[in-house]
């Protein structure tokens, strides 16, 4: 049966324009390049991100990933210098979390617990 997680596949505009802006923005690196989409490496996790040329859709409301930190104040602020659209930080008890968008506006998130 299913074993793991393979990757994450979120649709772009531009695969080109949008691995660049992943790897400037967030650090992630290119693992593989095929036709119309691109693999990227998210730090020593075990699931990359799938970045696939396509239809893009706003909805905020649909499935989206979600990126752990152990200082999510520096890559808050990092990504607030950097001019991406970000949410307030928000704490829920155990969680600590803030939503920002991709130049498609996909919602992605970053959060921290202990």
């Amino acid at each position: 049966m299913i074993e793991r997680i393979d990757t994450v596949c979120l649709k772009v505009s531009n695969v080109e324009e949008s691995r660049t802006w992943y790897q400037k923005t967030l650090g992630f690196e290119e693992a593989f390049k095929g036709e119309g989409y691109c693999i990227l490496n998210i730090g020593n996790s075990g699931v990359p991100l799938t970045i696939e040329e396509g239809r893009t859709s706003s909805h905020q409301e649909g499935t989206y990933p979600i990126f752990f930190t152990k200082d999510i104040e520096q890559i808050y602020e990092k990504l607030k210098e950097q001019g991406v659209n970000v949410s307030e930080i928000q704490k829920d008890g155990v969680n600590m979390f803030f939503d920002f968008y991709d130049m498609d506006n996909n919602k992605l998130q970053v959060c921290f617990w202990e």
